[in-house]
């Protein structure tokens, strides 16, 4: 539940009432998808000055939506999900939509956002990399489109819209706490090895600071903590690192996602560590099929669509001339839109892939079939 306080906000000389969340403490394991909450967005057409929906330079005034995504190897929701479920909806209420993918090449972003500039947008939906979104963001301010931040925060975004990031970061401590306790492991006396992600990432800190709250609380000191990365080969050579300089003793890995957590575990396997506590995030296939196979405790599933709809929501608003108000803010008054994420262990794994989030035949292959048959894994 939430305690809603309306509260003032200025920003680019409108004025708005932001609905500010203030959230009571609620269950770390969330275990049926109809408890997602998909948007806490409200759209109000008749309130306050509206943001403009049109380019004042560069292309026409125009009703195109212009989206960057940032890579397609840090995860691979980008191209498989958030491509097809942002492309739907932007034209399912009847805008054009211009989408393309940065490849990792902070170059490059700059490169198509310049093109889309020219081209004409009437919002601009952004997912940072590397820091490549802040310069696209004010030269979009200064034309006069509206821009947010999607999935990750950067400066210069009217609104921000992803999960409830710092929630995500606290499901996965509990991931922890929870493998430590299945192997009778006091957290207050147990190694415990911290592999984030990369620190240009504005989510990474919430994740960090999320975990670390619950975590901390509990009594865990991190023994070793590497540098941060979106790359499992990264992760991989940095947690061996960390294994070595502890003589090869560790009891549990908070791991920021599910990809750099597959690097943490092939490290594992290859010294015979099984009963390490792992967390993880996105529910990508090889999350699920490490969980199922006791390798990783649990991930945080966050169900690309509903954070999609959201951000859907928010550009259909803009574009139509109306004002959005969320409820929440991140420190700097940008806007927040919370989306709630879920946290899934094997029990949960036949949930994901029944809501189309993950294809059974990725998943249930012939060396993982039997676990999938013990946790009610089944085709749709």
């Amino acid at each position: 539940m939430s305690m809603l306080v309306l509260r003032e906000h200025r920003r680019s000389g409108n004025r708005m009432f932001i609905v500010e969340g203030r959230k009571m403490k609620k269950s770390l394991l969330l275990p049926a998808l109809a408890a997602v909450g998909a948007s806490a967005v409200l759209l109000a057409g008749c309130s306050g000055s509206s943001t403009p929906s049109s380019t004042d330079g560069g292309g026409e005034a125009t009703g195109r939506a212009c989206v960057i995504l940032p890579d397609a190897a840090s995860s691979p929701r980008w191209e498989n999900f958030d491509r097809k479920y942002l492309q739907e909806g932007l034209e399912e209420a009847g805008f054009e939509v211009d989408i393309q993918n940065a490849q990792g090449d902070v170059a490059k972003y700059s490169t198509i956002a310049d093109q889309q500039l020219t081209q004409g947008c009437g919002v601009m939906l952004l997912v940072d990399y590397q820091g490549a979104a802040e310069a696209v963001a004010e030269k979009a301010s200064a034309e006069g489109i509206p821009v947010i931040a999607y999935d990750r925060p950067f400066t210069g975004a009217d609104y921000y819209v992803s999960f409830d990031n710092m929630e995500v970061g606290r499901m996965q401590g509990q991931t922890v706490l929870n493998g430590l306790e299945a192997e009778g492991k006091d957290p207050a006396e147990a190694t415990v090895v911290y592999v984030g992600g990369d620190p240009t990432d504005g989510n990474a800190a919430m994740f960090h600071d999320g975990a670390d709250e619950v975590l901390a609380e509990a009594g865990v000191v991190p023994a070793a903590e590497p540098p941060g990365a979106w790359d499992q080969a990264k992760s991989q050579t940095n947690f061996e690192q960390a294994l070595t300089s502890l003589d090869g003793e560790v009891d549990g890995v908070w791991v920021a996602n599910d990809t750099n957590a597959a690097g943490v575990i092939k490290v594992l396997q290859d010294n015979n560590l099984a009963g390490v506590a792992v967390s993880g995030q996105d529910a990508n296939v090889a999350g699920l099929q490490n969980i199922l196979l006791g390798w990783q405790t649990a991930t945080v599933y966050k169900p690309v669509k509903d954070e999609a709809t959201a951000a859907v929501d928010v550009a259909v608003a803009l574009l139509n001339g109306e004002d959005v108000e969320t409820d929440a803010a991140l420190d700097d008054g940008t806007p927040y839109i919370q989306v709630t994420p879920i946290l899934v262990g094997p029990n949960e794994v036949a949930d994901v892939i029944a809501a189309g989030d993950a294809a059974y035949d990725d998943v249930c292959t012939p060396d993982v079939m039997e676990a999938c048959e013990e946790f009610g894994v089944t085709a749709p």
